[in-house]
């Protein structure tokens, strides 16, 4: 009895270390939560030698000083801020549950972060040094875009589409009253957030005023919702300008705090236009504007008069054959008000260009073919320059160095792999979140200067011991034009044999503003794509001509034919795997959301004798009903290309439809509209080709929270049943 209890003891203690798969729950979190690298939370750099961040436990705000050696202490605790904060707002009853984690740093000694009570908003600031609470903004609870005055005494929130403005002593000034759905004030979600657009309100760098987008579109279509959550189902209008429709219009409006005046830019002709690249001057007398045409092949600019609104100066113009994309506003050299830089893809690779403030340009910054992903600011002396950029056929991101001087470019970095960069304010230091597809997490602090670096953290493995992930390779391809190289990734089965033949999944976007493939933890990969592996799978991704991180003629390939060189590149991809003998060329699918969800309906459509099976979650299905916004940029109007709208159609080619096809759609998207995916489910009916549906009420474009689990439960047994799994050793 005792011989076989110790035996069963031990078999279990076995089972307990033995590796597995991952469960459907963990492959659709768990790279999130449960298997997240190692890490530090929130860091922020709160002057150029103190690098703070939260504990693991959430209850305390970290500090690592050079002056110590950069060893860690405790420099708040949560405690500590919830006594400054009773002290101080005793009736907003606010109860932090953990330390703020969306923390900002006003000077070093000043902390700010945005709280909620029990009927209010609190913008804090708190002073580390004497532990109080130094000022607070009180807003209403719903109050959405907060941003303080250059000189901390204001701040700007929306209330639903109107702008108000709060001082310190809890006056507010309603700065506009206008009817909702019609116009939106001051709102990051003008021209649907493209051509770089992340905010909708600038204060003035040395004045009380602030400038906001006013956008008008009480011209353009109401697009109805239906929320089936109601007793009796209820239609929510959005506007919704679609491609070759009525589009918005937008202007740029001044509110002075003193006078209480507007003055609108005037930005011209025509209305139908594109405002971007928003820029005070560094003294507050300017703005600086882009002005992009409808037909987004011409960028305008200007400077306008911050007193009059008026046109000061026509700078320079930048136009393409193709489109040209504006994505990033100007920035002003430190101490010089009449120099900025300026961010082109027009010699090829998104670069930065040095401009005065006559319009001339002064030189060339860009390095080879690095593409710029993010500016980092300058040095102490505002001679040096250092931005993130691409290297390696855009799968690595490093941290490069320029001189103003004599535009000598530096690699401040040199592993291979993603480096993710937080610089100090003057640039003698950075922390360095590195990871590459075989390093989990790696974060250092880095002298600029000698490259000496101070390990902070050293991720292991987090699947070692519990989950076994199956191997996964980077492989090139050429595309279809015979010369251009593509990057793809390879998931291999669990318990590979290449003797045996295995099921494919390819998982596809291919669109532009996004590259599936990069040189970080898992390849880029989701754990659904491991998870699928798991399951006897082969994982198949390739990143076709269009899509991101490439350069100018690798993206705009795609100009007015949608899908055309993708597919033929995707296409590429499915010879890459037919050449290899442990590919089931019978037992092929596709799977991809949004952009992808339009290249898994084409290619299943196109080409049925290879993709057996298809999931497409979101999809376009006809350019002509999305946004003007992205849509035209990339298919010019329906009027001007009927032939590309007429060739990328799906809705008119669903009498071709020979495949299993799941279609999955979100009844509230407000991107890719339902009607997509309802007029192509019509069209398969009147052509009596069968297709299975399927419908999240009360999801958007993306199918989020708890339910997507349920999502990927859905898209793992469509492939288990109508592709099926191969067997397991």
């Amino acid at each position: 009895m005792r011989k076989t209890s110790l035996f069963v003891f031990l078999l279990a203690g076995n089972f307990l270390f033995a590796q597995r798969n991952l469960t459907i729950e963990e492959a659709t979190s768990g790279n999130f939560t449960k298997f997240a690298p190692k890490t530090i939370t929130a860091p922020q750099w709160q002057d150029h030698n103190q690098l703070s961040y939260l504990d693991a436990t959430y209850q305390n705000l970290m500090s690592r000083n050079q002056s110590n050696n950069w060893k860690e202490t405790v420099l708040i605790s949560k405690t500590d801020l919830q006594s400054a904060l009773d002290k101080a707002l005793n009736e907003a009853d606010i109860n932090l549950r953990i330390f703020p984690y969306a923390y900002t740093w006003k000077d070093a000694n000043t902390l700010t972060f945005t709280t909620t009570g029990k009927d209010n908003m609190y913008h804090i600031e708190y002073d580390v040094t004497s532990k109080k609470v130094s000022s607070f903004f009180k807003l209403d609870k719903l109050a959405k875009n907060q941003l303080v005055s250059s000189k901390g005494n204001y701040m700007a929130w929306l209330n639903d589409n109107n702008i108000v403005i709060s001082d310190l002593n809890n006056k507010d000034i309603t700065v506009t009253n206008d009817p909702a759905l019609d116009i939106i004030n001051g709102s990051n979600d003008t021209h649907r957030q493209e051509f770089g657009i992340d905010r909708g309100m600038w204060w003035n760098p040395a004045k009380d005023q602030l400038l906001y987008y006013r956008k008008d579109q009480s011209m353009v279509s109401s697009y109805p919702l239906v929320n089936f959550g109601a007793r009796v189902a209820e239609v929510k209008n959005i506007k919704y300008p679609m491609a070759g429709m009525t589009s918005e219009q937008v202007t740029l409006v001044l509110y002075d705090i003193k006078t209480q005046k507007k003055v609108t830019l005037q930005t011209g002709e025509p209305k139908e236009q594109f405002l971007t690249m928003v820029t005070w001057d560094p003294k507050g007398e300017f703005v600086y504007v882009g002005l992009l045409n409808r037909e987004q092949n011409h960028i305008q600019v200007n400077r306008y008069n911050a007193t009059t609104g008026l046109l000061d100066k026509k700078l320079f113009e930048d136009q393409s054959n193709t489109y040209a994309e504006p994505s990033h506003a100007l920035t002003f050299i430190p101490n010089k008000n009449n120099e900025f830089l300026y961010l082109t893809e027009k010699d090829g690779f998104r670069q930065i260009y040095l401009y005065n403030t006559d319009g001339k340009e002064l030189k060339k910054l860009g390095y080879k073919d690095v593409i710029v992903k993010e500016i980092l600011g300058f040095d102490a002396t505002g001679k040096t320059l250092y931005y993130v950029g691409t290297s390696n056929r855009g799968l690595d991101r490093q941290l490069y160095k320029v001189s103003l001087a004599n535009q000598s470019t530096e690699l401040l970095t040199t592993l291979s792999g993603t480096h993710n960069i937080q610089m100090n304010e003057n640039k003698t230091a950075f922390l360095d979140q590195f990871s590459n597809t075989t390093t989990p997490n790696e974060i250092s602090i880095v002298d600029t200067k000698t490259k000496k670096a101070v390990e902070l953290v050293k991720s292991p493995n987090p699947y070692e011991g519990t989950v076994t992930l199956p191997k996964m390779e980077m492989v090139t391809i050429t595309a279809a034009d015979g010369q251009t190289t593509l990057n793809g990734r390879l998931i291999y089965p669990a318990n590979f044999d290449a003797t045996k033949k295995y099921p494919v999944m390819v998982y596809v976007y291919g669109g532009p503003h996004a590259q599936l493939v990069q040189n970080k933890w898992l390849g880029g990969a989701s754990l659904f794509d491991y998870y699928m592996a798991q399951n006897g799978y082969i994982v198949f991704t390739v990143d076709n001509r269009g899509s991101d991180n490439r350069g100018r003629d690798f993206e705009h390939v795609i100009h007015r034919k949608l899908g055309e060189n993708e597919m033929a590149d995707q296409l590429k991809g499915i010879d890459f795997l037919k050449s290899k003998s442990f590919v089931d060329t019978d037992k092929i699918g596709v799977y991809g959301w949004s952009f992808g969800g339009f290249m898994t309906t084409t290619l299943s459509i196109n080409h049925p004798e290879i993709f057996k099976v298809g999931v497409a979650g979101g999809p376009v299905m006809d350019w002509k009903y999305y946004e003007i916004m992205y849509g035209e940029r990339y298919m010019d109007t329906p009027q001007e290309n009927p032939e590309g709208y007429e060739k990328t159609s799906l809705i008119n080619k669903a009498d071709k439809l020979n495949n299993r096809l799941l279609v999955i759609h979100g009844a509230q998207d407000p991107v890719v509209v339902q009607q997509h995916s309802m007029e192509f489910i019509e069209a398969c009916i009147k052509a009596g080709k069968q297709v299975d549906y399927f419908l999240y009420p009360t999801h958007e474009h993306n199918v989020s929270g708890k339910d997507r689990v349920h999502l990927n439960q859905k898209i793992a047994d469509y492939f288990f049943t109508h592709l099926q799994k191969s067997t397991l050793n």
